[in-house]
């Protein structure tokens, strides 16, 4: 097997090129077979196996600077890059990243996760190279999913007008920006991609002098090719217009090719983009078939492509159909999504009222201004979207929803520990800012029926800006509906007292458990709402003769302005401190890769590690 043999790039540019169709159909293979175990993105890398290569082929990532943008295309690269017999362990608890990390590796340039950052930080790369007067070359790998985002345009803008020798490699592999017209586009689009080409436009322009523009008649041929570019190739004159040399766009699975590209943009000096075709799935029958629905898959049978796993009942698929159910009385209910239709259950909205269902793209900042525009001219917009892609609007949940109280509602999807993604994308953040920002409530639903309640609470009891937590996938054994009080009480107890939201509660409940079977009797305090928060919430629980010594509040978030941290200081406020306050958290760590279940064991927020942490305070308090 060729790619048992490939432990570096180092490998790879050795190789015959006669013997890179062997290894490229070899990847696919290792893709599939790997996928099929640990779950991951197989369309985008099976499309991205070439390009890959190509760039290993011409450039040194050990020196050179790769940056991803979002990453999931990165799987080739590690396999490449030595990261191949680790490969069992992908998105697994201390195995290997699903996305860039420069810990993991020195090809891994920059952390990747989230979208449209690529061009700002190869830019910034490029700089550092030129103040340090080093000698590597920076390249920016974007999808043109990620071109939807702004900050791509704001990188594109400085990238192209620093001239800086810098490549941004656009894969574009589904909603093209550009489109080729007829066979003379083909044509003179590789023409364009030819060294020749601009080796005859530099002397063409050198006979017009040193101002050819002067000249009447470099001016009208510059006028006729200017206006057949913008017929044949509307992409590239925005390019050039931002100040880059556009090549393209190129066969992404043309692999001689797509080496002579790479090849030529390197030896440009100066800002390039690499317009390339691909195609998502590339060479697995029911991935290219179906790009959308193997973009990000759990374990398959890799031979049908059948998921092990079949759907099942989740926060999002009941949070989509609960919205839908609400459109249908309320004609001014609207969803919007950040190119997160199917993971934020909201593909059944769309289908059934398309004229209220807006997908902005992968442009969080963008949805959450727009809803407040709705929400402003009298309409009850629905803002779905992840936890950890929320925080790309924070500016505007502040200034544009915040500040004029206007109606809009946050559906926050895989809020806390989401698992397998790892880094970026665990939700451990939206309960620390979102109740920092004035006029907010935030609700926290445990259960389905909870979840139903509250959405219908925000979108028809509730004025001014309202969030709703949930967690990636189903619901544990609390299947109750509590949601019509702030803060309830779920198991009494005389020795302590658990504190926790969504669904921790679960695991508060089996820690009280656990402890009952030592005769420490602990109660299980529920919040529905985690902002606003204020003390007559909880004068009933606290401010009583009977109140527990020991207060546990367990959350997956951070641990600087927890939800813990706020009612500890909200009962010393009213003169009601516990005597012993514990606070079961994230501390200041990034949690890693690893299901729901490992993390929180190794959080100590599982039922075993509450309980642990209440017996040593109780067997403290007693001693």
């Amino acid at each position: 097997m060729l790619l048992e043999s490939i432990h570096s790039p180092a490998d790879v540019r050795a190789l015959p090129a006669g013997q890179l169709p062997q290894l490229c159909q070899e990847l696919r293979d290792f893709l599939v077979g790997g996928i099929s175990g640990t779950g991951g993105h197989l369309a985008s890398n099976l499309g991205a196996v070439e390009l890959t290569v190509a760039i290993h082929r011409v450039f040194d990532t050990e020196r050179d600077r790769l940056v991803f943008d979002v990453g999931h295309q990165c799987y080739v690269h590690k396999i490449l890059t030595g990261r191949r017999e680790a490969f069992s362990t992908l998105r697994q608890l201390d195995g290997l990243s699903g996305f860039p990390k420069p810990y993991e590796s020195v090809h891994d340039a920059f952390i990747a996760g989230h979208a449209s950052n690529s061009v700002a930080v190869a830019l910034g790369m490029a700089r550092a190279r030129t103040l340090a007067k080093e000698d590597y070359n920076v390249l920016a790998l974007i999808g043109d999913g990620a071109l939807t985002g702004g900050l791509a345009y704001e990188g594109l803008n400085n990238a192209g007008a620093s001239g800086e020798p810098l490549v941004v490699i656009l894969n574009d592999n589904g909603m093209s920006i550009n489109q080729n017209v007829g066979a003379m586009s083909s044509h003179l689009a590789r023409l364009r991609s030819k060294p020749v080409y601009y080796h005859f436009k530099k002397w063409y322009r050198s006979l017009f002098g040193r101002r050819p523009m002067k000249n009447p008649i470099y001016r009208f041929n510059h006028r006729l090719k200017s206006s057949l570019k913008k017929v044949l190739w509307p992409g590239s004159t925005l390019f050039e217009d931002m100040g880059f040399t556009y090549l393209g766009p190129i066969d992404g699975h043309d692999l001689p090719r797509l080496c002579d590209v790479l090849e030529w943009a390197r030896e440009l000096r100066c800002p390039v983009v690499v317009h390339v075709n691909t195609v998502k799935g590339r060479g697995c029958a029911f991935a290219e078939r179906n790009p959308d629905m193997y973009h990000g898959v759990g374990p398959f049978d890799p031979e049908t492509g059948l998921l092990k796993k079949t759907g099942e009942e989740s926060f999002s698929s009941v949070f989509g159909r609960a919205l839908a159910d609400c459109a249908g009385t309320d004609g001014r209910i609207c969803a919007v999504t950040a190119a997160m239709a199917d993971g934020t259950g909201l593909s059944g909205f769309a289908k059934s009222f398309p004229e209220r269902f807006f997908d902005v793209g992968i442009a969080e900042g963008c949805g959450v201004s727009m809803a407040a525009g709705l929400a402003a001219q009298g309409m009850i917009p629905v803002f779905a979207v992840y936890s950890s892609f929320l925080q790309r609007g924070y500016d505007m949940l502040i200034h544009d929803a915040a500040l004029e109280r206007l109606h809009v509602v946050l559906g926050v999807d895989r809020a806390g520990l989401v698992g397998a993604d790892g880094k970026t994308h665990h939700g451990c953040f939206d309960a620390l800012f979102l109740p920092q920002i004035p006029g907010f409530t935030v609700l926290c639903p445990a259960s389905f029926a909870e979840l139903r309640t509250m959405l219908r609470q925000a979108l028809f009891e509730l004025s001014g800006p309202v969030a709703i937590r949930y967690p990636r996938g189903g619901e544990g054994a609390f299947q109750g509906d509590t949601s019509a009080e702030p803060l309830v009480r779920l198991r009494t107890g005389r020795d302590a007292s658990l504190l926790t939201y969504g669904v921790l509660v679960n695991e508060a409940l089996a820690a009280a458990e656990l402890l009952a079977a030592e005769g420490i009797e602990a109660e299980v305090l529920k919040l529905n709402r985690i902002a606003p928060l204020d003390f007559e919430m909880f004068r009933p629980f606290f401010d009583t003769a009977e109140a527990p010594d020991i207060l546990l509040a367990a959350e997956d978030s951070f641990g600087a302005g927890c939800v813990g941290q706020r009612v500890a200081a909200l009962l010393a406020e009213g003169g009601r401190a516990p005597k012993q306050l514990i606070l079961k958290n994230l501390g200041r760590t990034f949690a890693l890769e690893g299901t729901v279940a490992q993390l929180e064991h190794r959080f100590e927020l599982d039922a075993a590690g509450i309980a642990a942490a209440v017996r040593e305070a109780a067997g403290y308090g007693r001693g």
